[in-house]
């Protein structure tokens, strides 16, 4: 093919370009390059006719059939930087329209993938002007499937077509949407323009279609040939779906139990149909062949789906059978039980009273079982870990990378180790109980005082909750100084959005002074200056250890407004403190201990633990 430069001015888009339109395209991404180097990438155009007819024997005038941004981005750069501009062109010979809507398509494919209604449109005028399923495919390299999918947009509404276009509808529901007719397409649409009512997406309009669960063709057991009920085809030539559910579950059952009646003439034991209602849970069931009594269940689902599962008999069966095995007796009847529901009671709370009076006297056994319960749980204990994550990504950088938390993680390891679990478990106490407890007491009692209750120091912090008036309690009563762990980095200053408390801490930082002259700039530059007193940068005289008042123990506030969690709960517990010592003011002041054992001093009648 021979290249032309040919001036603008005698180029023009041609109806047959795929992306004709009458908005104009963004240019943007390749206005720089074209200004800078000109078009590098020729465009493709044919000659048209004029009825001035030929200069010197040569076409006046050319229509763009691919190239069409490039030559408003030429337009474009024109006017930016004057002058006279031609364009690479490849002229084509004088075709049929197929071909020149053709070579539009392929050149524009390999350049930017077009949205599907703009692919339908242009294979919709290659059908018009003759060509086939099988001669798009080939042309454009995909399958028949994917230029059917593209062609079974025809079969929805105009209205529905540029809502997809226009992005207010995703994929999934205009691809369900062609499995409409056109009334239920108009149906839908009310619902869909109507802002007070709510139009079904995705699967949910697939149900919607067809009043319920939709079944497709492809979980039938039965020839389709022979079905008479109406079947709505998959306008994308993959699937079809039963329009009469009731039909189908007619012909489906006819053609199980068909299958039953094989099963059973080929010597299975039994072949069990389980409704689609039921349950058919694997793990209450075991292996057996066919010679064992293994039995077939054939398990159907809400969808229309059987599954059918050969050889397995119920975990009983099977726990049977491997005694008569072992030549063990196997009770087909379970023995009377020798204690009564109300006798075992009773020999339970007797027994949980001795146990319970003795643990309470054992304080290092004690211990022990409470850790356990900490770090597993029980019947009686719900434990689990504060969750650390947050959703914002940038403050789960910020605390992972805190001092604070690597000593911890470091702590962590030690006591997992130390326990006998993986190192790499997230958290030392799990939110469940199961068969670790008891065999983490027997850890537990192998360890010494001191490790016993570092690994309770552990759970207690890791079970700690967050932002709770007891974290300002400890932080109080620990002397936490935030600054030796904590110091402003991007993820706080992209929080800190409050103008009047940026002025506050401004002031706070830099003084009175800077804060009055800046009281007006816009949160970015007082961000700046905070950042610079804090880093000593731009020759601000640089503050150290700065911590914001909420963090501090105790903490405070900037403004009088309110809504600082931290002040809130602050506020809760010193109003608990106060409470309690003046309750135990009014009751006689004082710490009392409670002496327990055989020379303990006995208790006063009306005197009682509780009290």
């Amino acid at each position: 093919m021979q290249i032309d430069q040919i001036p603008l001015e005698r180029l023009s888009v041609s109806a047959l370009n795929m992306r004709r339109g009458r908005n104009l395209p963004d240019v943007s991404d390749i206005l720089p390059s074209v200004k800078a180097r000109g078009v590098l990438s020729p465009l493709f155009v044919r000659s048209v006719s004029s009825p001035k007819g030929d200069v010197g024997g040569k076409p006046e005038h050319f229509e763009i059939l691919a190239g069409k941004r490039r030559y408003f981005a030429s337009i474009e750069a024109a006017k930016e930087c004057g002058g006279e501009r031609s364009l690479p062109c490849i002229v084509i010979g004088e075709g049929d329209d197929a071909e020149a809507l053709e070579i539009s398509m392929i050149e524009n494919l390999l350049r930017q993938e077009p949205d599907e209604v703009t692919q339908w449109e242009s294979f919709t005028r290659l059908v018009k002007e003759g060509r086939s399923v099988d001669d798009i495919a080939a042309i454009f390299a995909l399958t028949e499937t994917q230029v059917k999918r593209i062609l079974a947009l025809g079969n929805l509404l105009p209205r529905i077509r540029e809502a997809y276009r226009a992005d207010e509808i995703d994929a999934a529901t205009m691809r369900h949407l062609t499995l409409a007719s056109k009334a239920q397409q108009k149906a839908w649409l009310a619902l869909f323009d109507d802002p007070e009512t709510y139009a079904p997406r995705g699967s949910q309009l697939k149900s919607w279609l067809f009043g319920g669960t939709s079944i497709s063709t492809a979980v039938a057991l039965f020839d389709l040939e022979s079905y008479s009920g109406q079947i709505v085809a998959d306008l994308f030539g993959e699937d079809g779906y039963f329009a009469d559910s009731d039909a189908f579950w007619q012909a489906q059952m006819a053609e199980v139990e068909r299958r039953k009646a094989a099963y059973l003439e080929a010597g299975w034991a039994e072949a069990v149909i389980v409704p689609p209602m039921e349950q058919f849970s694997i793990w209450e069931y075991d292996h057996a062949s066919k010679r064992k009594g293994g039995r077939v269940y054939i398990q159907l689902r809400v969808n229309g789906e059987a599954v059918f599962h050969e050889g397995y008999v119920t975990r009983r069966e099977a726990q049977a059978a491997a005694k008569r095995a072992r030549g063990e007796q196997v009770d087909e009847k379970p023995n009377r039980p020798e204690l009564t529901a109300t006798l075992a009671s009773y020999v339970d709370l007797h027994r949980h009273a001795v146990v319970r009076e003795a643990l309470a006297s054992d304080s290092a056994l004690a211990l022990r079982v409470a850790v356990a319960h900490m770090i597993c749980g029980s019947v009686h204990w719900s434990v689990k870990p504060a969750d650390h994550f947050s959703r914002n990504a940038a403050i789960n950088d910020s605390v992972s990378g805190c001092s604070a938390e690597a000593a911890y993680s470091a702590r962590r390891q030690q006591l997992l180790d130390l326990l006998g679990f993986d190192v790499e478990r997230e958290s030392l106490c799990q939110d469940r109980y199961g068969a670790d407890l008891v065999p983490l007491v027997l850890r537990l009692l192998a360890l010494s005082d001191e490790h016993v209750m570092q690994v309770m120091a552990f759970a207690m912090a890791e079970t700690l909750a967050i932002g709770s008036e007891l974290i300002e309690l400890l932080g109080s009563r620990l002397a936490i100084d935030m600054a030796d762990h904590w110091q402003a980095d991007d993820a706080f200053f992209a929080l800190l959005r409050d103008k009047e408390v940026l002025v506050a801490i401004l002031s706070e930082v830099g003084g009175a002074a800077v804060a009055s002259a800046n009281a007006t700039e816009k949160g970015a530059t007082l961000k700046g200056l905070i950042a610079d007193h804090l880093t000593g940068a731009n020759e601000r005289p640089k503050v150290e250890r700065w911590v914001p008042r909420w963090m501090t123990f105790p903490p405070s506030a900037y403004t009088a407004r309110g809504g600082v969690g931290t002040v809130a709960a602050a506020d809760r517990a010193r109003w608990l403190t106060e409470s309690d010592d003046t309750d135990r003011e009014t009751c006689g002041g004082g710490d009392r201990g409670i002496e327990v054992g055989p020379d303990a001093p006995a208790l006063e009648e009306n005197e009682s633990l509780a009290a």
